[in-house]
């Protein structure tokens, strides 16, 4: 297996075929999706070209998976919010504050593991005793999904949710607003926003 600084080569060739180039074999979008949960770090490349094609062939895996019956994981809402900051002033912050957010539900959803680990790890009345293993699941989602919502919700350029909903008693902004000050008016939330994701975390 490649270390972290050597991920692993996977070649792509004209007739869509993808190479191992670590274990020497062809595999499918699918053994990439496991690689990926088992944390593999690999690069894929065109086979003719050379050019590092990862973030294409990563998106097909997520086209993919969203196509298959009951595992669609990206809400319409999501969707929407994302294809509209295509072209805005704001993607290119976009990706970071994803990553970031991401993170941090990666963080409390190990945490809530290992919780579960350590509740069932003790005898049968003990766990009896203890809250009830749902109410704390709950509590969980309930807290992962305020993250995200709060997240999006600083993104959202209407302040009552999806874009095309007219704001209720929004005062007009006043047109031509400098950019640059946006930027740091919105770098400033973000920072505020990654405070609140460590506390939690």
């Amino acid at each position: 297996m490649a270390t972290k600084s050597e991920p692993v080569v996977i070649k792509k060739y004209a007739n869509r075929r993808l190479y191992n180039t670590g274990t020497s074999t062809y595999v499918t979008l699918e053994d990439l999706a496991e690689m990926v949960k088992r944390g593999e770090e690999f690069t894929v490349q065109d086979a003719k070209s050379g050019d590092d094609i990862t973030h294409p062939v990563l998106t097909q895996i997520i086209f993919e998976l969203e196509n298959k019956d009951g595992q669609n994981m990206l809400p319409i809402p999501f969707l929407r919010q994302l294809i509209a900051f295509y072209g805005d002033h704001m993607q290119m912050i976009v990706p970071s504050f994803l990553e970031q957010s991401l993170t941090a539900f990666a963080k409390e959803q190990e945490r809530f593991r290992e919780q579960l680990k350590s509740t069932f790890g003790k005898a049968p009345m003990d766990v009896m005793k203890m809250a009830a293993p749902m109410k704390a699941l709950e509590d969980q989602t309930r807290r992962n999904m305020e993250l995200f919502q709060n997240a999006m919700r600083m993104f959202t350029p209407f302040p009552g949710g999806v874009p095309g909903t007219a704001p209720t008693a929004e005062p007009a902004k006043k047109e031509g607003s400098d950019r640059a000050d946006d930027l740091v008016e919105l770098k400033e939330q973000i920072a505020a926003m990654q405070k609140k994701i460590d506390s939690m975390g």
